[in-house]
């Protein structure tokens, strides 16, 4: 209905005669009655328990009526029903009140949840509605006005005049039309009271409507010489309203109001030293404008770029608090990591982060068990993913907000500058809790194989040798007197002596297999292979082993992890794979050793768990900073395979001769069972 009024009125308009046809094409009321109803109606289609949408709805539909009829007062005036256009005047300027009343002064007061700021509000309620209605009662008694007061062809009768009331009545209206605009501009100080009071996301959610009305009010106390930006920027409040009170459909008003700051201040300051400078040159070079007008340009141009970051400091100063740019903050998150101890850079990134988004607390927890926090983040803080080049590294939560304006849209754009810093932090402080529990272990491992070499020295090897030098003393005393004595007891020191050398071999064993000294790594492994797959089957498994590369100067860890590797997944094919044959690769590749066991068994289960054997394969690799995987092959059977670094271990000195039978590129050693 409101869309049809005003588009009739500008039909209507369009037809007039020069002489009735209004001063300018349009006002705030068009706009009014064609954003207000449509936008109304939306917002009570998603809400429509909210007064302020209905509220949108009346006064706009009230400003098209005022429009509508208006333009039908100046056709009959025009057409000489001059009785009629006096009828429709009286229409006209009460909608009028009644719109404006209920848009300029309704809406701003009640905005955005549809209640009062407080009951004390009542009061300037009451107030506006008298001051509204007087204004409306005033247009409708208007007595009548001299003929050269009005520029059109003849005065429009009023039914309603009084004429008592024409000495005063145009002192009456003037005050009444001013305490009209201060009632508007008090409504609007319901907003900035909301907006003061407010925590950052209601702060945010007024600062819509409280931007819109401000300026809105700006042009209205200007007058009517800025009719044309006015009847523009009414159709932006209701949009300003819509975006308030549909809470979840916030944008960025921080953003708008910043760079609306920003370029005011950037034409302001460039054009007044663009002229200064100008004025100044024409004064020094008057013969030369062309001169005055490069140093003016030229000044204007060395001075924009540092006035630009001054007044974006200034406005973020403003709206934010001291954390204002987020870029800024990360160069104070870089700098303050620099400075800080490695065990305090975690706490430095929390403390920064808690800064610089105006929180209670914020902390970070890092994959596996490493949590820094600061303050209090209370019972439900939001939490968001660490993520280093594409692994999760941790978890950053972050507590209630504090007082601070445009805390939502100033803190999104914080944590997607300072999130990628966090993460790199998190992961080093996760890679340094790594190498140093790593650390702790081979320290543990070390002292724990001194300890067990030291029980073994002492409580086997040492009782036996102390038990044998016993035995030497009693047979030099009896080998005179007793000789049968003396013989028996050099043939029980001789069979402990066969028991402590094989202790000792055992020790030896336990430090380093000494297959892999006396035959080379790829024959200690074919050997292994052969031994353990012995008792597999009538006929036995065929052992195929196959080196590619050269192995006499690998790191003497890597030999041993790449024994024990394949020697626990030979174990694994003689316990449960009942296989008929087994390939055994070794490669070296130029910056790791490959070590792979193949067989063509039942392959792995899919309920089957990783054993002992599995763990200790995969444990082994990581402990040389390598990997081991355990797949099925294509028709049956199961692949280890274990990829060593060779590069990061130092060899062991001296090793520049090629061990027994690891010599060789490509070489094939085949054996059947």
């Amino acid at each position: 209905m409101s869309l049809f009024a005003v588009v009739a009125a500008f039909l209507i308009q369009a037809r007039l005669p020069a002489a009735w046809r209004p001063n300018v094409p349009a006002t705030p009321d068009h706009t009014a009655g064609l954003a207000f109803p449509l936008v109304g109606a939306f917002v009570v289609s998603r809400r429509p328990r909210l007064v302020v949408g209905w509220l949108m709805c009346a006064g706009g539909f009230a400003a098209a009526i005022s429009v509508a009829t208006a333009m039908l007062m100046f056709h009959a005036a025009g057409a000489g029903s001059l009785d009629a256009a006096g009828v429709l005047r009286i229409v006209s300027t009460t909608a009028w009140a009644l719109g404006g009343g209920t848009l300029a002064m309704l809406v701003p007061l009640l905005s955005p949840d549809g209640r009062l700021p407080s009951p004390r509000w009542r009061v300037h309620l009451v107030v506006s509605t008298v001051v509204f209605a007087t204004l409306a009662f005033l247009l409708a008694v208007r007595p009548k006005p001299p003929p050269a007061a009005l520029p059109r062809p003849t005065v429009i009768p009023n039914p309603l005049k009084i004429e008592a009331l024409a000495p005063v009545h145009a002192q009456l209206y003037e005050a009444a039309y001013l305490a009209m605009e201060v009632c508007v501009v008090v409504a609007l100080l319901a907003l900035v009271t909301r907006f003061r009071r407010g925590d950052p996301a209601t702060r945010r959610q007024i600062a819509w409507p409280l931007v819109a009305f401000a300026i809105y009010i700006v042009f209205l106390l200007l007058g009517d010489d800025y009719w044309a930006p006015a009847v523009v920027w009414t159709g932006l409040i209701p949009v300003a309203v819509m975006a308030s009170v549909l809470r979840y459909r916030l944008f960025g008003i921080d953003t708008v109001i910043s760079r609306a700051f920003v370029a005011a201040g950037l034409i302001a300051a460039v054009s007044g030293v663009y002229f200064g400078v100008g004025a100044v040159s024409s004064l020094l070079v008057a013969e030369y404008h062309q001169v005055a007008g490069l140093a003016a340009a030229l000044f204007s141009g060395a001075f924009f770029q540092p006035m630009r970051r001054a007044l974006q400091r200034a406005v973020d100063r403003l709206m934010y608090g001291p954390v204002g740019d987020p870029r800024l903050l990360a160069e104070r998150l870089t700098h303050e990591v620099r400075r800080a101890d490695p065990a305090e850079a975690l706490g430095v990134v929390v403390e920064v982060v808690r800064d610089g988004l105006a929180v209670d607390g914020a902390a970070v927890r890092v994959t596996g068990g490493l949590s820094v926090q600061s303050g209090d983040t209370g019972p439900a803080p939001r939490e968001i993913s660490l993520v280093w080049h594409g692994e999760p590294v941790g978890h950053l939560f972050i507590g209630r907000p504090g007082a601070r304006r445009f805390a939502a849209a100033h803190d999104e754009r914080v944590i997607a500058t300072l999130l990628p810093y966090v993460a790199d932090v998190a992961h080093a402080t996760r890679m340094a809790a790594d190498l140093q529990r790593s650390r702790e272990r081979i320290l543990a491992a070390r002292e724990e194989e001194r300890r067990r070499l030291r029980r073994d020295l002492h409580d086997g090897l040492g009782q036996t040798l102390g038990a044998m030098a016993m035995t030497i003393n009693i047979a030099r005393i009896s080998i005179k007197r007793a000789p049968g004595t003396a013989d028996d007891l050099l043939k029980d020191l001789h069979s402990g002596m066969e028991a402590v050398t094989g202790d000792i071999r055992e020790l030896v064993y336990g430090l380093r297999p000494p297959a892999l000294d006396d035959l080379g790594l790829a024959e200690a492994v074919r050997q292994l292979a052969e031994a353990t797959l012995a008792t597999i089957g009538e006929a036995g498994t065929a052992v195929e082993v196959t080196v590619d590369g050269e192995l006499g100067d690998l790191p003497a860890a890597v030999e041993v992890a790449a024994y024990r590797i394949t020697q626990e997944a030979v174990t694994n094919v003689r316990r449960h794979a009942g296989a008929s044959t087994v390939r055994i690769a070794l490669v070296r590749e130029a910056a790791q050793f490959v070590v792979g066991v193949e067989d063509d068994g039942v392959g792995l289960r899919p309920d089957g768990r990783a054993g002992v054997g599995t763990s200790s394969m995969r444990e082994r690799a990581a402990e040389l900073g390598g990997s081991c995987v355990i797949t099925s092959r294509r028709g049956g059977g199961t692949l280890v395979e274990a990829r060593l670094p060779t590069t990061a271990i130092l060899a062991e000195p001296g090793r520049d001769q090629v061990a027994p039978g690891s010599s060789g590129q490509g070489r094939v050693v085949s054996a059947r069972d």
